[in-house]
Parts: structure tokens; sequence; C-alpha cells
């Protein structure tokens, strides 16, 4: 089957975020399928930009992807510049889509782009390759820009944002989603019930250890992995020495991510041997760093960001991980953190401050949750975990695993979205 996949911020191991459309599509094309990803040259999530130096486009190949990279302007932040960013991949995509309905001649057409505009685009194509149409569902526009950020429903981008997603919902023949509890929203705006998959974000276990020892280095390195810088591995090291258990965090410092609840508790907790480790950079960062040495949490550390392939051996050090959420209104629609499925992979135990429409960590036993936004009693929850004997610990986390490889691994979830993409082919 030839897979048209259309995602504005798709990346790749090499690029960096996100990685959902490369992880995908490799298993695509290891089970014989041929894949074209089209993306923008430029997205605020990505490491590393494609070398598109003064071109148009930029096309090649990686690891049996085709990729084609449209040209599109820079921005910063989430103001104008984005707009004209997703305005200029959306308009160089309707240009492109003939040649790509042509030359490619894809069977399934799938527009996953956060933002929903690249539904149009998509149909058409669909419509001259005579091919089926998918919308992927990614976060909710323009309900996000809208609860999120405070703009208006009679703003005219977000009309155009609701129109897009209305035909999505109307004219796509099925429609993925990543949140779970999102039916009677889609079903509100004109999708009939039989369109909804749930095919939530997943992992690759190729990049993870065979086995997660807490507290220290993986046993079995992955392929690819990498060890932790020196400095950081010594650190870790002598907190260990310390007799101290470790907290940590690894991930964006944004005011999202609730870290300073965490601080607050960590403040609450002062006087046990615990030390939080907080792995990153954001916004968010000096500011905490200003509120720590305010409440005076010298066994609170800050620490640079890792590269992804040596997170594994990064969370082989922690004995809990931390997870944090603000309480959102648009969290009823349901979560779906990458960082969290790193933390089951770790078979690392989790501490998870949230409000949703699920609860993952509930879920499936790998840790404790307690309310958001509420210190002490995200310090309670760290406390009973910690009240835990170290092997009980341990089976939460393997638990956590367990479940992430038997149901949220990409290998088992590109499977399922075959059975979407080809219906009459595949049988769930």
């Amino acid at each position: 089957m030839n897979i048209l996949l259309i995602n504005h911020y798709a990346g790749s191991v090499h690029h960096g975020m996100e990685y959902r459309p490369y992880y995908l599509a490799r298993e695509w094309v290891r089970a014989g399928h041929r894949v074209h990803i089209v993306a923008a040259s430029h997205a605020h999530l990505r490491r590393q930009a494609p070398a598109i130096a003064g071109h148009d486009r930029l096309d090649e190949d990686i690891d049996g992807i085709h990729y084609t990279w449209l040209r599109t302007p820079a921005y910063a932040g989430n103001g104008a510049g984005r707009v004209r960013n997703m305005l200029a991949f959306v308009a160089r995509l309707w240009r492109e889509g003939p040649r790509l309905a042509r030359d490619f001649a894809p069977q399934s057409v799938i527009a996953s782009s956060t933002y929903p505009l690249d539904i149009w685009p998509a149909h058409r194509i669909a419509r001259l390759a005579r091919a089926r149409l998918l919308h992927e569902v990614h976060d909710l526009w323009p309900l996000s820009p809208m609860e999120l950020g405070g703009h208006s429903r009679h703003h005219p981008f977000i009309m155009l944002l609701q129109a897009a997603e209305n035909h999505a919902c109307r004219h796509a023949d099925a429609i993925v989603s990543i949140l779970p509890r999102v039916r009677e929203h889609l079903e509100a705006r004109g999708m009939a019930p039989h369109k909804l998959h749930l095919i939530p974000n997943g992992v690759d276990p190729d990049e993870w250890p065979d086995t997660a020892s807490r507290g220290q280095c993986a046993d079995t390195p992955a392929r690819g992995a990498q060890a932790l810088p020196p400095a950081l591995a010594a650190m870790l090291s002598g907190l260990r020495a310390e007799g101290r258990t470790i907290v940590g965090y690894a991930g964006s410092h944004g005011l999202a991510n609730a870290l300073d609840t965490l601080l607050d508790a960590a403040h609450l907790l002062r006087q046990r041997p615990i030390a939080f480790v907080l792995v990153g950079a954001g916004p968010e960062k000096e500011s905490l760093r200003r509120q720590a040495h305010a409440l005076g949490l010298d066994h609170v550390h800050f620490v640079d960001p890792v590269p992804k392939r040596a997170i594994p051996a990064l969370l082989a050090r922690f004995d809990v991980a931390f997870l944090g959420w603000r309480r959102q209104p648009l969290y009823r629609f349901g979560i779906a953190p990458n960082k969290l499925l790193d933390y089951m992979m770790a078979a690392c135990p989790v501490l998870h401050a949230v409000e949703a429409g699920n609860d993952p960590v509930a879920e499936t036993g790998c840790g404790v949750s307690v309310a958001p936004d509420d210190p002490s009693a995200l310090a309670k929850g760290l406390a009973r975990l910690l009240a835990l004997d170290p092997r009980t610990r341990q089976a939460l986390g393997e638990r956590g695993r367990r479940h992430v490889l038997d149901h949220l691994s990409y290998p088992v979830l590109a499977r399922r979205f075959l059975t979407v993409l080809a219906p009459e082919t595949h049988h769930a």
C-alpha cells in the first residue's frame, strides 16, 4: 500500500520531535508498504531543521521513508508568525497536491498536522488519487487556542479552524484520535460514530534495554543507547551514596508542567532524605531556580537536557518519576503524554498530579495519582510511594513497562493503524 502522511511538524530520530509519524512510518515500511511523509521545513518542535537551503522543497529518504520538506517561514512563539507558517504550509501543500496524487499514487492519505487546516489539501489529493482519507487528531483545534489562549470563537482564524474541523469530521473516511475522550465532541461536529478509532502515542522498544534496574545503569544496553554525561552520572551516584532517594523529572520546564508545585512539595519534605533532580530546559527554568533558591531547597538539582538516546540511562537512576499537570478543563478530553511512556518503559514508579478524562497511571497501577496544583497532596502521595518497600515499588514500575510493551509499542500501534488504513484487508 502507498501511504501519504501529511504532518506539518513531522520529524525523525535525526531531527527531533515530533516522532510519532516517523515511528509509525518506519513500521509500515518494515511491513512492506511505501510511505511518503510531507512536512514543513520549519517547526518549533524540531531540534534540527532539514537542510533545505535556498530551495522551495527538499526530497530525501530517511530509513526507508520518503520525506518531502516544503519551505515555510521561520517563527517563534504562538503569535502571527506561527499562523503565517501554517498557512504557508497548507498553501504549498495545495499546490503540490496534484503532483503528489499523480507521482506517488497514494491509496491512503492521512491529514495529521495538529491543527486541521491540512484536511482540505489532503481531501483534494485523496479525491485525485481515489484514495482513502483519514484525519488524525492530536489536539482539539480550534478548542485548544480558545480555551488555552482565550481566543474568541468569532475570531476569523478560529472560524477557519472550526470550518476545517467540521470538514474533517464530515468527509474523512476514518478519524484516528490520540486523545481517548473525544467521541462526543467530534460527533457534535458531524462525525459518524463508526469512523472513530483510538490509537494513542507509543514507544520504540528497540531504544530501551531489556531490563531496567532501579537506581543503577540498565543491565542490557539498547541498540544505539547513550551513556549519561560523566558529570551527571557522578552527581547521581553521589546522591545515591548519601542515601538519598532520587525523585526525577525529565522534560520541558514550562508552566503546563507544574514543576513549581513539585518544588513546593519538596519544601514540605525537606527533612526527608530525598533528592529532586529536574532534567531539561524551558521558559520557566530560571524562575524555578529562583523559587528553589528562595525556599532554600539545596536538595533540588537542575540539570541540562540529555540526548534522547540517553533517556533510558537517566530514568534507570530515578527511584520515582514525576509528571504534573495544571487543572485545566481542556484535559477532560484525555491526555496522552509521551513522557509518561518513557517513565513506564523504564519501569519507574510514577508520581502523577492530574485531573483529566483519563489517568494512565491509575488505570495501569504503575504509581500514585494525586490532585493537581496541590503541594500538600503531592507531598503525601510521594510519601506513600516512599513508604513502600523497594520490591513493591519495583513491581509498580514493572506493571507499567509490561502494559507499554503489550499495548503501546509502535509495532503494535502500527498494525492497529493499518486496520484503519485498509479495513478490507485487515481485521481487528
